[in-house]
């Protein structure tokens, strides 16, 4: 088997999903391989917006709505992923639901390789509703690594 040429690893800002991230670049740094981290978030109208900043004030409610979070998350996963040694690293955010966000994301790169953290799998909600890391192994059409995060 060849080595992976991209992987894409999802982030949520969490300290689980970090710990994802960091294996992630650990196999794309012994790889050579390019890192991709991404982000899904759900868009925010803006009245939401607004609620935010009557609330928090103008200089932090955008931090809590919309992208911002999410872009918050890549860019804290980029650096912890240079530090374990990932060398090719990009970083995306995609509005929508985390799993077609993933798909959507592995498919643009070309990624032979999608890691995700394994959060979720043994909650009550994630047996009833379905998890993140679950729904994302049945639908990949590339390997997928569940990194036991928990």
């Amino acid at each position: 088997m060849s080595a992976y040429q991209t992987v894409v690893v999802g982030t949520d800002g969490s300290d689980s999903s970090f710990r994802a991230v960091e294996r992630a670049a650990a196999i794309a740094a012994d790889a050579g391989a390019t890192l991709v981290i991404a982000s899904a978030y759900q868009p925010r109208a803006g009245r939401e917006v607004e609620r935010a900043q009557d609330a928090l004030g103008a200089d932090v409610g955008y931090q809590v709505v919309g992208s911002t979070p999410a872009e918050e998350s890549v860019r804290t996963a980029a650096e912890r992923a240079r530090r374990v040694g990932a060398t090719k690293v990009d970083t995306v955010v995609v509005a929508g639901d985390p799993v077609p966000a993933l798909a959507e994301v592995v498919a643009e790169r070309g990624a032979d390789l999608l890691v995700i953290g394994n959060r979720g799998l043994n909650t009550l909600a994630g047996r009833i509703l379905g998890s993140v890391p679950a729904e994302a192994a049945r639908k990949s059409t590339v390997d997928v690594l569940i990194v036991h995060t928990t």
